[in-house]
């Protein structure tokens, strides 16, 4: 469950401090253009969150309590995350506000630091790695699920760099696997990384230089190398990190979930058996914004039970599929790419999924570059980022509102849908095309070794 360490050549403290100067500069219109709108529309889900911390501090049920008008928003999640929301509501909400966009940015930074490893270690200089993350984090800072991060004050990117450390980093400090566990626990779609552990806990990692612990390239011979008997210790029993990680993350989630049945008994009781069960609570799972498999349906309008009936086929079929070829980019040594299927999962399979989950494309875009030495893969990274920049679902509810038979209904319904269906062909992008044309790029790289 490694990636390397990040490795190159060693460059100038100054070099990273004028990147994160700039970094903070590409931030700066967006942070005030969303820091100045009317307050009562300002960073609406840190209301939410900070409103959970209060209602504890004052002795009040977390899951009757609602935002002030005229949003009105209840308290969704799990328990422990209002416990952890508690200093922010000890916070003025000035400072609330000012704490957590800064925390945000910096969260994406760590994130484009992880993500796009391979391509900022690449080789190309002393200052060339500095600048690049600038490019880099400024260009993801504007993709329209990163952006509405700052505009609603939005905890996904934390999840998200939580479960990406968990996964990318060499030698954590942490055990491995807790973080995943935190973030399942606070907010229940990075559960999907449980499954993701699960499914690779038992799979073998092709031995990349210096890796033992899979199996032998070559045939066997009757007296193997240690190296042999090695990979087929890995064949029978897998990956003994993985479950160690997994087991972590299990039990990490565990303790998580049920330390407020002991501190604060009637709010985890309220959330488990009640407000958990009603996703009206998260809004219209209709809406544009809900890009989910179930919201595309939704938007639809068939019966209930065929709905439900079609959601549950498309979602053990994306999951069986997503799932398996996150699997096998483990196998194959490829965790950035493992890690970015499995963070569409929790896009596509949650029962809803609104815009700013989305912000996994960051790992996708990373994991499409690569090194950022294959010109087509950075054409196509470059394809999907401006995709996710561009509002385009919401030029199909322009198209809708336009009320052109046959165009507006069926074009403006698929255009509505497009970051849910264009997740749907990242998942296929990563899965499929990824590994062929490596595969393919391989072996025409190959020919004319063999040659000579």
């Amino acid at each position: 469950m490694t990636t390397g360490r990040i490795a190159g050549a060693r460059r100038p403290a100054w070099a990273w401090a004028l990147a994160l100067v700039a970094v903070a500069a590409a931030a700066s219109p967006l942070i005030a253009h969303w820091l100045t709108n009317p307050d009562d529309q300002r960073l609406v889900d840190l209301d939410v969150y900070r409103t959970g911390g209060w209602a504890l501090l004052r002795g009040l049920p977390v899951y009757d309590v609602i935002t002030p008008a005229p949003q009105l928003l209840p308290f969704t999640y799990p328990p422990v995350a209002a416990m952890l929301a508690v200093p922010l509501a000890a916070m003025s909400w000035p400072v609330a506000q000012w704490v957590w966009t800064i925390a945000v940015v910096a969260v994406l930074a760590v994130t484009v630091r992880h993500a796009f490893r391979a391509f900022l270690d690449g080789g190309r200089g002393a200052l060339a790695a500095p600048a690049l993350f600038a490019v880099l984090c400024a260009a993801c800072m504007y993709l329209m699920p990163i952006r509405d991060q700052v505009r609603f004050g939005q905890v996904d990117l934390f999840l998200l760099a939580l479960c990406l450390l968990d996964c990318v980093v060499r030698r954590p400090w942490w055990p491995r696997g807790m973080l995943i566990g935190l973030a399942t626990a606070v907010k229940l779609t990075p559960g999907v990384f449980l499954v993701y552990l699960a499914v690779t806990a038992f799979a073998p990692r092709d031995a990349g230089p210096g890796r033992s612990g899979t199996a032998p390239s070559g045939p066997r011979q009757r007296h193997g190398s240690t190296a042999q008997r090695h990979g087929d210790a890995a064949q029978r029993h897998g990956d003994a990190a993985q479950r160690r990680a997994l087991f972590m993350a299990v039990f990490t989630a565990a303790v998580l979930t049920l330390l407020p049945f002991v501190v604060i008994t009637d709010d985890a009781r309220d959330f488990w058996f009640g407000a958990l069960l009603d996703s009206e609570r998260l809004g219209a799972n209709a809406a544009t914004t809900n890009q989910s498999l179930r919201g595309m349906l939704l938007r639809l309008y068939l019966p209930d039970a065929l709905t439900s009936a079609v959601w549950l086929a498309a979602v053990a079929a994306v999951g069986w599929y997503g799932f398996r070829q996150a699997r096998r980019a483990y196998v194959d040594g490829d965790t950035m790419t493992a890690v970015a299927l499995t963070g569409l999962m929790a896009v596509l399979l949650s029962p809803v999924a609104w815009i700013h989950h989305i912000a996994w494309i960051v790992v996708v875009v990373a994991a499409v570059a690569g090194s950022g030495r294959d010109p087509v893969r950075l054409l196509v990274a470059a394809g999907v980022w401006l995709y996710y920049v561009l509002p385009i679902p919401w030029w199909g509810v322009s198209i809708k509102a336009l009320e052109i038979p046959i165009l507006s209904p069926v074009a403006g319904k698929i255009v509505q849908n497009a970051f849910g269906l264009g997740a749907i062909g990242l998942v296929w992008l990563l899965g499929s095309w990824l590994p062929r044309w490596r595969a393919s790029v391989t072996t025409a790289a190959a020919v004319p070794a063999a040659k000579a």
